[in-house]
């Protein structure tokens, strides 16, 4: 997960509230109230549109959570020594009707069950016949930062969005003293190789980018520590190829950014991926709670563990599909949209498609995922 932080969208607390842990985080990070969206080259404000209404699913629910935050409130549900750190996969090798994961420093996992979860570069996808994740367009990167404030920031709890001159930028409160935000921009060749590793540098072209932004928005990126600037570029996988390719294969199947790379346009990438965990729990318990066998079939235990395994992750598998595909190309299109530094669409998004692209991020958020209960 790249980043500081990251826009927890109604139907990942859905989920988060799935697996007991939404209440914890809530906590601990603000409601957000609205989205406001501005242009850079004039400094005007292009849509306002309320987070607190209801959607189809009821009421909407949107927070900036700390990635850290998220991550130790997941962590503290599992037994200890679950997680494995450190754990790069390089080969996957088939043994009866179990799979040997290879791991970097020589060790050797037999599972039961693979779920490959292992980002852009998945090992695992690409056994299952995946491409390499693709870049976006004729290029597109990002910055990533975070500021501290100890006597606070003083932000209204608002999702602050800032589009033209071809880049993105956007600042969101946590809660009263920790503010993240990020930059998306179309890159050079040279550009790329001038800013990467040399987070100086990147601070000074995200201030040579803003535009017309409010000097309070502007001091954010003043006040981040130059530590805290992640560059790296946008990359996605082609919706097609996730309706025409094997989600999941015998006992073996993707979830999160290994399944559905996308660019970060609509903040739906890692809730995504919550809802796949989601799903795939529920699938995987329901396949296993099976009667066991066929009539008048007679086959061995293993065997039938691994029949039904397969079935419960080709059952996750026809779930995420259409979901994954919807994710993906929509994300394209808005951030083709709002990145555009062509005269007509920039006219068009300033003056009529801003509201209804912000519209957009709830209508994709407005999802369930279910719940954990098996009858």
């Amino acid at each position: 997960m790249i980043g500081f932080a990251l826009t927890v969208w109604t139907n990942a607390w859905k989920a988060l509230d799935a697996v007991g842990i939404g209440d914890s985080l809530r906590e601990q990070h603000k409601r957000l109230l609205r989205i406001v969206a501005s242009s850079t080259d004039s400094g005007i404000q292009t849509a306002e549109i309320s987070l607190t209404g209801k959607g189809k699913l009821g009421d909407h629910e949107i927070r900036c959570v700390k990635r850290k935050s998220l991550l130790e409130a997941l962590s503290n549900e599992l037994p200890r020594g679950t997680i494995r750190y450190s754990s790069k996969v390089v080969a996957i090798e088939e043994s009866g009707f179990c799979k040997l994961v290879h791991l970097a420093d020589g060790t050797v996992i037999k599972t039961k069950v693979l779920v490959g979860c292992d980002g852009v570069n998945s090992v695992v996808a690409k056994w299952l016949g995946f491409k390499k994740a693709s870049y976006v367009g004729s290029g597109r990167s990002a910055i990533r930062g975070c500021a501290n404030f100890e006597n606070g920031h003083g932000f209204d709890p608002n999702f602050m969005q800032f589009s033209g001159h071809g880049v993105r930028f956007g600042t969101i409160p946590c809660d009263d003293g920790f503010a993240y935000w990020f930059f998306t921009f179309p890159p050079s060749p040279a550009l790329e190789k001038e800013l990467e590793g040399n987070p100086a540098k990147m601070k000074e072209y995200v201030m040579r980018k803003l535009g017309k932004v409010p000097e309070q928005v502007r001091h954010v990126i003043e006040s981040t520590e130059t530590n805290a600037f992640l560059l790296y570029p946008l990359r996605y996988r082609h919706p097609w190829e996730v309706l025409l390719g094997n989600i999941s294969k015998g006992n073996v199947c993707v979830a999160g950014d290994a399944l559905h790379p996308m660019t970060p346009d609509l903040g739906q990438g890692g809730c995504a991926a919550l809802e796949d965990g989601v799903v795939l729990a529920r699938c995987l318990g329901e396949a296993l709670l099976k009667s066991k066998g066929q009539k008048g079939e007679v086959i061995s235990e293993e065997k039938e563990e691994y029949v039904n395994i397969e079935m419960g992750l080709n059952k996750y598998a026809s779930e995420r599909r259409w979901r994954s595909f919807d994710l993906i190309a929509t994300a394209y299109v808005v951030g083709f949209i709002q990145e555009s530094d062509g005269k007509v669409i920039s006219f068009l998004r300033d003056k009529f498609f801003a509201p209804i692209l912000a519209g957009l991020l709830l209508k994709k958020a407005d999802f369930d995922s279910g719940n954990l209960s098996i009858p």
